[in-house]
């Protein structure tokens, strides 16, 4: 990740926190806006055309600000992007923004990987599992992979516990071999 994403991220974030702005609310206007970036070529083309004043791209984010429902903070920092020349950037420095709003919140990224798809009380229970393994609140992302074939794989951050039966059979042969 580039340098300045990281400083852009965190601008951000003093500005979305200090302004007790809900976080949620945010990170949903930043989503709509990716999305019709995403949707819209002729948006693209004149958010990233250098041959623009950005004072005119400024304004296509005025005209686009009351559509999407876009808060005075997300305008002013898209706004901010195109001024210094940084909207080509503007997903990796969104990335590091929820990453940077997580770290000031205490809240750990997890990654849950089950031999087989949860019901919502047992993501429930497994999230209230993984909170204290990771002594916080934590946002878990879960899928699945039949190849484990039963249990379950937690990542947060570096860190794997691997308590499925692939990961238990696979620690046994190696002992076998071992001993």
């Amino acid at each position: 990740m580039a340098d300045f994403a990281a400083r852009y991220a965190r601008a951000f974030a003093d500005v979305v926190l200090a302004a007790g702005t809900p976080v949620d609310q945010v990170n949903a206007q930043l989503n709509d806006f990716l999305a019709a970036l995403d949707e819209a070529a002729d948006l693209r083309q004149a958010l990233f055309n250098p041959a623009l004043a950005a004072d005119v791209r400024v304004r296509v984010i005025d005209a686009l600000a009351p559509r999407l429902h876009l808060g005075r903070e997300v305008r002013n920092f898209l706004a901010v992007l195109l001024r210094h020349d940084r909207m080509d950037a503007v997903q990796q420095i969104v990335a590091e923004y929820r990453a940077e709003v997580d770290r000031r919140q205490g809240i750990s990224e997890v990654e849950v990987i089950s031999a087989r798809r949860l019901d919502a009380d047992e993501r429930s229970q497994m999230e209230q599992q993984v909170a204290r393994l990771a002594g916080n609140r934590v946002r878990a992302r879960f899928r699945e992979d039949n190849g484990l074939i039963g249990g379950a794989v937690v990542r947060i951050g570096s860190t794997i516990y691997d308590g499925s039966v692939r990961g238990r059979l696979d620690r046994m042969k190696q002992e076998l071999v071992a001993g």
